[in-house]
């Protein structure tokens, strides 16, 4: 199999450095992470979402179903966190990717049965804590991500540099913005040791959201993203009537419960199950603009891999 080695591919290991992202309802199953561990890369459960009756076989299938390294996603704030912490040690999962949170409250546990942590971070000083608390590694995610931006709305290629030359020594992930091989090679000459993809592969046919939300991703160009829900927890999503309705309160001042009410009456699962992409939330990132085709998981891997290659020997040389 094709090998490109880097820090974090030795610290998980994985062959390529590639990882998908823990997307809720889009990763909430075993396919799309098999799909993508056995292609090479770090394929991830998201976690969020799901019950433990459902999260409990999931996990099971992934292991039951490849030999290579896979992963979870925990955004510590949802509901039953303790729950699911519990649930993960009986699995052992090899990877987790922790989220919305301090790193301290699972580490050591974690730590103990021989799973390797990686913490999401959207800022310097919070990927200086997560390391003096004794994570494996990080995931910076930068402004163009979809989902949960950082609040601060700094770019990826800012972000990744920034943390880089703060802690030289722990191995990065990079995340928001990228889409393909020339997105990996940049942010591997950042100072990353992996990219992390989302929206890309949002867009494939393991992917277990709606095929509206996948055509809508699809359809989609570089300026179809909005931030909304300023004050009551920033997400990037697609634009339709939901984040113009959003936008036009926030835009006028509204008192937050009024714009609280019309947050909360849109939903991600609505849009993710259900195929509303009008009047739901569709996270994605910008770099929807950079798909523009449905594919298998693996060849989305093969193509990264392709694009890479040729990214790297378009670059000038020195003379």
């Amino acid at each position: 199999m094709t090998r490109i080695e880097t820090p974090v591919t030795r610290l998980l290991g994985i062959d390529l450095p590639i990882v998908q992202a823990g997307m809720s309802w889009a990763s909430s199953c075993s396919a799309l992470p098999l799909a993508v561990s056995n292609a090479g890369g770090l394929g991830v459960v998201a976690a969020g979402p799901m019950r433990l009756s459902d999260l409990d076989r999931t996990l099971s299938e992934v292991a039951g179903g490849t030999d290579r390294p896979w992963a979870v996603n925990l955004p510590l704030y949802r509901a039953g966190a303790d729950e699911v912490i519990e649930l993960l040690l009986r699995h052992r999962p090899p990877v987790l990717v922790a989220s919305q949170g301090g790193p301290r409250r699972y580490l050591d546990r974690f730590h103990d049965v021989g799973t390797r942590c990686l913490h999401v971070v959207a800022g310097v000083e919070h990927a200086e804590k997560a390391v003096a608390a004794g994570v494996d590694g990080l995931v910076v995610v930068g402004a163009e991500a979809g989902g949960h931006p950082p609040p601060a709305m700094v770019a990826t290629s800012v972000l990744v540099r920034a943390v880089a030359r703060a802690v030289p020594s722990v191995p990065l992930v990079a995340s928001g913005g990228i889409a393909d091989g020339a997105g990996l090679a940049a942010v591997l000459a950042l100072g990353a040791g992996a990219a992390q993809f989302g929206t890309r592969f949002l867009a494939s046919t393991e992917s277990s959201v709606h095929d509206a939300y996948k055509q809508a991703v699809l359809d989609a160009g570089v300026d179809g993203t909005r931030t909304v829900g300023h004050g009551l927890g920033v997400i990037r999503v697609l634009d339709n009537d939901f984040a113009a309705r959003m936008r036009s309160l926030e835009a006028s001042g509204a008192e937050e419960e009024l714009r609280r009410k019309a947050f909360q009456a849109s939903t991600l699962r609505d849009a993710a199950l259900h195929g509303d992409v009008v009047e739901g939330k569709v996270e994605a990132g910008q770099s929807a603009g950079l798909v523009d085709t449905l594919l298998p998981a693996a060849e989305i891997v093969a193509r990264i891999v392709r694009e890479y290659r040729a990214a790297r020997a378009g670059l000038p040389p020195i003379t």
